[in-house]
């Protein structure tokens, strides 16, 4: 039914215009008390083998939502009734900012992919964290808050924008992540040299604790998938030296290798997300595991379409999966295909809980080498 109707309407509608339709539907049906508890009892069964812990936090199960999607924290119940096990908000910046100009969202169909060159569009940290201090949330779900370095804001002064969006959400988040890997802020990308990261995210973690006393907020670094491996290394060694909560791999790509869509599209600038990331995305989140092993939680996200890609991700290392292009061409019945998916693999396999299994496939590969 969706794809008939992705195919006579969301496919022939600018795709930041569906995107806006879409989002707008799901936060009507979400307030609606009757019809959220009817959709969620269809498109968010829960799974008990499915539940997961991550740096601290109980959740139903592996599955989230990637940042990009929600970007203003709208929508949060919303995508817990669709099925999402957590739900990443943002990217956030410290100065309200509208983003690039328009057209700058891409629909790659023969790729099942996306291009966007958003520039981090959203309405700042001051208003975000005022409507998650005011959230009343009807469904229980983890909220994670990525936040990134606002456009105007120099390169040298990163480190003091993204203290000024942690001390305004670092309490109203159930995690934090800082996003160093956009190819849509100018420099951005810079901040992943360990020589740049290392004192940002020492800032971040300072302001993170001085903020909110009561608890310490799980800190997550999310990384592009267009690093040379020597430089993933040297990310991992960095998380593991400042004890980080995790690391997500991995963001959108640069990359416009073996794509299928016409020129005139993959041309677009910008990052791609989706089918084609898969791949590297998938040997990048190897890695990390094969370097820092269970010391680090790592959030697998890139080219995620169904179960058996969530499957390999935790094989891989993963403890958290995210997702968000698919969601576009699969539809509001994704996760539950994927939760059911994953249970099923599970049964079918020899682990008997889904932290048995995070990481099998890379130790075997790392054994079989040996």
């Amino acid at each position: 039914m969706y794809k008939l109707f992705f195919h006579l309407v969301f496919r022939r509608m600018d795709p930041e215009r569906a995107h806006r339709l879409a989002v707008r539907w799901i936060r009507l049906t979400a307030r609606i008390p009757v019809l959220r508890t009817f959709v969620a009892a269809v498109l968010a069964p829960r799974h008990r083998e499915l539940r997961t812990e991550a740096f601290g936090l109980r959740m139903h199960g592996p599955f989230g939502l990637a940042a990009g999607f929600d970007k203003n924290a709208v929508a949060i119940d919303g995508m817990a009734m669709l099925g999402f096990d957590h739900v990443e908000i943002g990217t956030v910046t410290g100065l309200a900012q509208p983003g690039n100009p328009k057209k700058r969202l891409f629909r790659l169909l023969p790729d099942r992919a996306l291009i966007n060159r958003m520039g981090f569009n959203n309405e700042g940290s001051a208003a975000v964290a005022r409507r998650l201090g005011e959230r009343r949330g009807v469904f229980r779900t983890v909220v994670g808050v990525n936040i990134g370095k606002t456009k105007v804001v120099p390169e040298a002064e990163a480190a003091a924008d993204y203290v000024t969006s942690t001390e305004r959400l670092a309490r109203h988040a159930d995690y934090l992540v800082v996003n160093v890997s956009s190819p849509n802020t100018p420099g951005l990308r810079n901040l992943q040299a360990t020589e740049s990261l290392r004192p940002l995210l020492t800032a971040v973690r300072e302001a993170a604790d001085r903020t909110e006393t009561r608890r310490r907020v799980p800190l997550l670094v999310k990384i592009a998938p267009d690093l040379a491996d020597e430089d993933i290394d040297a990310v991992a060694d960095l998380a593991v030296e400042l004890g980080l909560d995790g690391i997500i791999a991995t963001n959108t790509t640069v990359s416009r290798e073996g794509l299928l869509s016409p020129h005139a599209l993959t041309k677009e600038t910008g990052g791609l997300s989706g089918a084609p990331v898969k791949e590297r995305s998938l040997e990048v989140l190897r890695r990390l595991y094969a370097r820092v092993g269970d010391r680090i939680t790592l959030v697998g996200v890139g080219g995620i379409e169904n179960a058996e890609d969530a499957w390999q991700r935790i094989l891989a290392g993963a403890t958290l999966v995210q997702g968000y292009s698919a969601f576009i061409y699969e539809g509001p019945f994704w996760s539950r295909a994927v939760h059911q998916g994953l249970a099923a693999r599970l049964a079918a396999s020899e682990y008997t809980t889904l932290a048995e299994a995070v990481g099998a496939g890379t130790r075997s590969r790392k054994e079989a080498a040996a």
